[in-house]
């Protein structure tokens, strides 16, 4: 990993802050937010969920602040289950498409819809934080939904395609890459080869934790 990219990963969370408090005096601003609400979706076409472990202000925001204070517990599969996500995806879409409709051609009421859904959503992140872990948010976030889908499509069609990290066989089952993943995966069922989970947020923590250093980037 670059040293741009370990910076970016600590410290992109000020633009996140920054997003919130100079959009609460022009909502205008809140335009800008369409960036993250779209490059998830490409990005995912190319490199999984990619963005939602590296390049995402808001994730950085959890890993760096709400870490401090998440209980570090699994997220309960009735969050992360499809019926769930599609919940979220539909409200979220029904609020933003309609919004945008009525708001249309206004800047202003244009950016207070998608303002007010960073804020909502983020706030949700935050309460869940201390039952669960701090990317609860990020295990049926709508956008992450969505380009875990593709991923998930990509996979089945070239698994080494999207995939980063790998395995090898040094692994000795200790299972503390697993209880690291924020995204609930088994990882040390990948052993021997690449992990291709369609949720896996390439965010590097198993690769950190792992005592015996099997766990690595793809070369």
């Amino acid at each position: 990993m670059s040293n741009l990219l370990k910076l970016w990963k600590r410290w992109s969370y000020l633009i996140l802050i920054a997003f919130l408090i100079v959009g609460a005096f022009d909502f205008r601003i809140g335009l800008i937010a369409l960036i993250c609400m779209i490059a998830p979706v490409a990005v995912s076409i190319f490199k999984g969920r990619f963005w939602c472990g590296n390049l995402c202000p808001r994730g950085s925001f959890y890993d760096n602040v709400v870490s401090k204070f998440s209980n570090k517990k699994k997220v309960p599969k009735a969050l992360k289950s499809v019926y769930f996500r599609g919940l979220a995806l539909t409200l979220m879409f029904t609020v933003f498409t309609t919004g945008m409709i009525k708001n249309w051609g206004d800047l202003y009421g244009m950016g207070f819809v998608i303002y007010r859904l960073i804020v909502v959503t983020t706030i949700v992140g935050l309460i869940l934080a201390p039952f669960y872990n701090e990317r609860t948010w990020c295990n049926f976030c709508p956008m992450g939904s969505l380009a875990a889908s593709i991923a998930k499509f990509r996979n089945k069609k070239n698994k080494d395609k999207n995939a980063l990290l790998s395995i090898d066989d040094s692994c000795v089952g200790c299972k503390l890459c697993t209880k690291t993943c924020p995204m609930g995966i088994d990882v040390h069922e990948y052993k021997g080869d690449v992990l291709t989970h369609y949720d896996c947020i390439q965010c590097g923590r198993c690769v950190n934790k792992c005592p015996k250093k099997s766990i690595g980037y793809k070369k």
